[in-house]
């Protein structure tokens, strides 16, 4: 740790450097978990470092995503809970990249916020690592930024940016998506990292106690339940490509169905999705029935239980459930390709 760094006038305004590098010590711990083959650099230097293998790779193409968590992260300041928000930052870069067929090799992540408690920054980055172990990916680098008067004291921003590698010829596409292939759908761990603002005005969580059992919820709490991290979905697709041609992958965020399965669909093609197949979370129905929303606008909204969609060719659905299974995922068929004008159906 750098001894010599200090600034009084800096503190005055705010901001700690001193507090920034006791933050890096906290973090470096949960940081040598993520750490590949490919990592070239050690914590503390200007950027990351990352060599790539390409030696089963003819063709390299790099695929980059970047987000956030959102407002979700409103749920973790009211429960002083911080050590999950991390990895919905990694899912939701990772589990676009993986859409392409690309798998991800590393990520960055940037925390503002209005005071750096050390502890807490350690928390952040400790959950930003367990994603980054269940995506395969290292963290190379990340930003803190301290921001007094920008932010108050106890809260921050999250976000973050992964970059992945598919071969040219390995990149999924919608070229081949024909009418009769079918729709599989990923079981999602919750709300994931989309919706909040509507989740919040819903439970009124600013002013409401959510920590009671909720039997509905089977005996979890709203906060708790709503803090579930998001699943990251990048081993068991990356297991399924190996084995099957996939014609399609849509990651279900803001815009539920109607906005995310479309973008793997060519025109032409539409996915009729059976209602009644889709297994629907608990939680859903209690946003829906608290807050008085709509079927539509819920599936509009929400990923409703399905954090992830896959479009395989009929006689391939079989072995793609099963790879799926294998990888931990109690895949399902919600639906098939159609030949419509309309990319999306719910009947």
């Amino acid at each position: 740790m750098n001894t010599n760094s200090k600034s009084d006038a800096y503190a005055a305004a705010g901001v700690d450097i001193t507090a920034g590098y006791q933050s890096v010590e906290l973090m470096k711990k949960h940081i040598a978990k993520t750490m590949t083959p490919g990592v070239y650099s050690d914590v503390g230097g200007f950027g990351g470092l990352f060599r790539l293998d390409l030696a089963e790779t003819k063709h390299p193409v790099l695929v980059s995503g970047t987000d956030g968590v959102g407002t979700k992260l409103k749920i973790a300041f009211l429960m002083d809970k911080h050590d999950t928000v991390g990895i919905d930052c990694v899912a939701m870069c990772v589990n676009d990249i993986i859409c392409s067929g690309a798998k991800p090799l590393f990520f960055l992540d940037y925390i503002a916020c209005g005071k750096n408690v050390p502890e807490r920054i350690a928390e952040i980055v400790k959950g930003v690592c367990d994603g980054c172990v269940q995506a395969g990916a290292a963290l190379i680098g990340g930003e803190t930024a301290e921001m007094p008067g920008f932010y108050p004291e106890n809260e921050y921003d999250l976000a973050g940016y992964s970059t992945g590698i598919v071969d040219q010829d390995k990149i999924i596409d919608n070229k081949t998506m024909r009418a009769g292939d079918v729709v599989i759908a990923l079981p999602s761990s919750g709300v994931h990292s989309n919706g909040f603002s509507l989740v919040r005005k819903v439970f009124d969580v600013e002013n409401a106690d959510l920590k009671a059992p909720e039997a509905e919820l089977g005996g979890a709490s709203i906060v708790e339940t709503l803090l579930t991290p998001t699943k990251i979905y990048v081993k068991p697709v990356l297991a399924v490509l190996k084995e099957v041609k996939v014609k399609g992958v849509s990651h279900i965020t803001g815009g539920g169905f109607y906005e995310n399965i479309p973008r793997s669909i060519p025109d032409g093609l539409g996915a009729l999705i059976q209602k009644d197949a889709v297994r629907v979370l608990p939680i859903f129905n209690l946003i829906a029935k608290r807050g008085n929303i709509t079927e539509r606008d819920m599936f509009n909204t929400f990923n409703m239980g399905v954090g992830m969609s896959m479009v395989v060719a009929s006689e391939d659905a079989e072995k793609t459930l099963e790879i799926l299974k294998q990888n931990g995922e109690d895949a399902y068929i919600i639906g098939k390709i159609v030949e419509s004008s309309e990319k999306i159906t719910i009947q």
